[in-house]
């Protein structure tokens, strides 16, 4: 059995390709793994956030992995600032960090960019090796990931063979899973970038919580081309190429099986059956989500992961103090 670490952050609520990229996997790989899902509450930080929304968001964040079918029988699901060990061993890591190779890191140089670096949190700089410590607490195998975060990944790597080489070898060194079908949901108004919460054209993206309506209209407008012919071709088709891997996520139907599907048919009818795929598949999530986000049931899942995470996480926490020499070792 295989040890799997995944952290998302409670920044918004998440969109339709991160269900698709992610949550339904996470579902899948309970099954045979030991699996710690954390809400990475600190790691939003970086950033200014209102204290009271991201309150909300991260109860709003955990209702979705158990809505979506994250089972607490079956794996641990806690909030990161609620397990002290991450912290501690985050400012260990920092201390076996290299500045250049943190300035190194793609989105700190996009945050960062221009070279005013007077308002930028240096949170920002340091979060890395707080992830890495997020990921190495547990013993982690296998870390499912965007591409996006390989790069951080690549780090935790090295982090976990420095520390290993210079003090004991306490750490799993973790490999990256990036899932190969749907790992990028792409923009519904602009297939050549990334579907993201953050965009600031709602049109381009499908949270899960979007009424039938609104998913809907938000397809109905999703950018397509002239041909009128479904057919999957990444390169000159980028926005039906789309739509059919977000069909083909939500039905699971193949890509071929679809293209016969829309054969004769118009781009109307195709985004009506991609809404109707998308609405089937999140509506059952949203209803379960209603009942959890305000629950006490909610409340003592938290809690039962936070203590189940703590206890893993303060084992590792004591090797990695040992293995560097801080605090005492006690006379007996």
């Amino acid at each position: 059995m295989k040890t799997i670490f995944s952290g998302i952050q409670p920044s918004g609520t998440l969109t339709l390709g991160n269900y698709i990229g992610a949550m339904k996997h996470f579902t899948e790989m309970q099954e045979d793994n030991n699996c710690y899902f954390c809400i990475v509450d600190e790691h939003a930080i970086t950033v200014p956030q209102d204290r009271l929304a991201l309150r909300n968001n991260i109860r709003s964040l955990a209702s979705l992995y158990l809505a979506s079918g994250i089972d607490p029988e079956k794996s641990t699901l806690f909030i990161q600032s609620e397990v002290s060990a991450h912290t501690q061993l985050g400012w260990m890591l920092q201390c076996v960090s290299y500045i250049g190779e943190l300035e190194r890191m793609t989105q700190f140089k996009e945050k960062s960019a221009g070279g005013e670096k007077e308002g930028v949190s240096a949170g920002l700089l340091t979060y890395p090796p707080l992830m890495a410590s997020d990921i190495l607490l547990y013993k982690t195998d296998i870390v499912p990931v965007g591409d996006d975060q390989k790069q951080h990944l690549e780090l935790t790597r090295n982090l976990a063979q420095r520390f290993n080489n210079k003090f004991n070898d306490i750490f799993t060194v973790p490999e990256v899973s990036i899932p190969k079908e749907g790992a990028r949901i792409m923009s519904l108004q602009d297939p050549t970038k990334k579907m993201s919460k953050s965009d600031e054209n709602q049109k381009a993206f499908i949270s899960m919580l979007d009424d039938e309506k609104k998913i809907l209209k938000k397809i109905k407008s999703a950018v397509t081309d002239s041909d009128g012919i479904v057919k999957y071709d990444k390169e000159h088709k980028p926005g039906v190429s789309n739509l059919l891997t977000i069909e083909s996520a939500c039905s699971g139907l193949s890509i071929n099986e679809l293209e016969q599907k829309y054969e004769g048919k118009g781009y109307g009818d195709f985004k009506q059956g991609v809404a109707e795929a998308v609405i089937n598949i999140l509506k059952p999530i949203q209803e379960r989500y209603k009942t959890l986000i305000d629950s006490e049931e909610l409340d003592n899942i938290l809690d039962t992961g936070a203590e189940k995470a703590s206890f893993e996480a303060n084992k590792m926490l004591r090797k990695a103090k040992k293995a560097m020499g801080l605090g005492r070792v006690k006379k007996k």
